[in-house]
């Protein structure tokens, strides 16, 4: 519904506005509708704080109870930029994989690597391609944040074969608890 207009007449008291019901008709017109719209009908549904300006409702701190997205109306482009990004790791003693930072990791070791997470996210999957380095080098230590987890190998191990492609799967279940896996290209 169009918000309704309360005629206030050309000036004070000349009687050409709205008669005093009608007018507040309108009134509980328009709060009907913002009601409706931002509860159920008789109660607001809108907690913490919120502001209007220039026509825009903000809501900060999370404070709507019930948020819903449109189907349809998340797109790869709109996605987080950490889930649409390849980042090349600096080889070393320990790699920092931040969760933060990106969805596939690559590494070509120049040494035996301990992988380090930062930044866990619960439900979160990241890929890691790691290169083979032909030295005998191993690649599957792992802390989180520089201290022990808990990292459950599901399966695979790393082979470090010159050119050899390592695919690991890591997803965090917990903040300090991972599954993964280490796969090699069939031949």
């Amino acid at each position: 519904m169009a918000k309704t207009v309360i005629n206030v007449g050309s000036s004070a008291n000349d009687g050409t506005g709205d008669p005093l019901r009608t007018a507040m008709q309108s009134t509980n017109s328009n709060f009907n509708e913002l009601y409706s719209l931002l509860g159920d009908g008789s109660s607001l549904a809108i907690t913490g704080d919120a502001t209007v300006s220039a026509g825009a409702l903000t809501i900060a701190n999370d404070a709507v109870e019930q948020a819903m997205i449109a189907n349809d109306a998340v797109s790869f482009e709109k996605v987080d930029s950490e889930f649409t990004t390849s980042s090349a790791l600096t080889a070393g003693a320990t790699v920092d994989i931040d969760f933060d930072a990106a969805q596939v990791f690559t590494l070509t070791p120049d040494q035996n690597t301990t992988f380090n997470i930062t930044n866990p996210k619960i439900g979160v999957t990241k890929t890691i391609i790691v290169t083979g380095a032909g030295s005998s080098y191993t690649a599957d230590t792992w802390t989180v944040g520089g201290s022990s987890g808990t990292f459950n190998k599901i399966n695979g191990a790393y082979d470090d074969t010159t050119s050899s492609k390592n695919l690991y799967q890591i997803t965090c279940v917990s903040a300090t608890e991972f599954w993964y896996s280490i796969s090699q290209i069939a031949s």
